[in-house]
């Protein structure tokens, strides 16, 4: 099965968009480059604001370069430009990356959403794959964990939440939800989040849930009870009358595994590795790209089709 993109043509100048640089670094930001108060707060001022710190590490993080070499990139760009604005240093960058708050561009959207829910892993440092099967894990590997809620029709993330490695993924449902506005029609996830908190979670949302429950579950909730009919518990009860496969279908399951893409786009365009060696400037590293990913997807989307070969 091979697939044919319809909108070729639109979509091929949205590819070439992502690498134009008059797209991350347009008038409206170089106007509001510098601060123009004062805070009057102790200490030394701002001289730049959130927005060029936010504009050189978004371009930092598309254009895959080291601290050193973002700052000369943006040097040598203003000077082609005929553009006398200062660049901020390395250190600096580095120094008010922590502090920016990072809200992720989604397009208004009339109606409900189907978010699917998923997690992947980021390097930090360590060894690679390769040592490690040789020679095994030393205590120094580490990765953190990104994860984040979807929309499964637009392909946008709608949240985005960074954790340790030791952090499990039902933990962190609750945030996720918390971070996307707007009323939700669905909510999938992996089996991971068949637990009572996640249900929690999203009866909180009133959403319908598609979460696969564990092999040999079991009813929480007696059906002849008067209380408010379990989603888990009538998606098992399905599951028991018309079999595993024909409630994923049922559900939209199988709509999950988009999650998956957005990870796999996500990492083939900004690499599974952090550059960020601080926790806070690896969650907003992070975010940054998100957002990143965002707009590039906003520029179009592929409508591709099936074909049979």
């Amino acid at each position: 099965m091979s697939y044919h993109i319809r909108n070729w043509s639109e979509y091929n100048a949205a590819l070439r968009q992502q690498g134009s640089l008059t797209f991350w670094i347009d008038e409206a930001v170089l106007e509001q480059w510098i601060v123009s108060t004062l805070s009057g707060k102790p200490g030394a001022s701002k001289y730049y604001s959130d927005l060029a710190i936010c504009t050189m590490a978004t371009v930092k993080a598309v254009y895959k370069l080291a601290g050193r070499q973002c700052q000369g990139f943006l040097v040598s760009l203003f000077e082609l430009m005929g553009i006398e604005v200062p660049v901020p240093e390395h250190s600096t960058l580095s120094r008010r990356l922590s502090q920016l708050s990072v809200k992720l561009p989604v397009l208004p959207k009339s109606g409900t959403r189907h978010v699917v829910v998923d997690s992947t892993g980021v390097k930090v440092y360590g060894e690679g794959e390769w040592k490690t099967r040789q020679h095994g894990v030393s205590k120094r590997r580490t990765w953190r964990k990104l994860h984040l809620g979807v929309d499964e029709k637009t392909g946008e993330i709608l949240a985005a939440v960074v954790t340790t490695n030791d952090i499990s993924d039902a933990e962190v449902l609750s945030d996720i939800l918390d971070g996307v506005s707007g009323e939700i029609k669905q909510i999938s996830a992996d089996g991971a989040y068949d637990q009572r908190k996640c249900y929690d979670a999203v009866r909180k949302r009133k959403a319908k849930v598609a979460i696969p429950p564990r092999k040999g579950a079991r009813i929480w909730q007696h059906g002849n009870t008067k209380a408010e009919r379990h989603n888990r518990d009538e998606n098992l009860r399905r599951i028991r009358k018309v079999g595993r496969k024909a409630w994923k279908r049922e559900s939209n399951y199988h709509r999950r595994s988009l999650s998956e893409t957005t990870m796999f786009r996500f990492k083939t365009i900004f690499t599974d590795r952090l550059s960020s060696r601080k926790f806070d400037n690896q969650a907003v590293e992070l975010f940054i790209k998100c957002a990143a990913l965002n707009r590039m997807i906003q520029l179009c989307k592929p409508d591709s089709y099936a074909v049979e070969a």
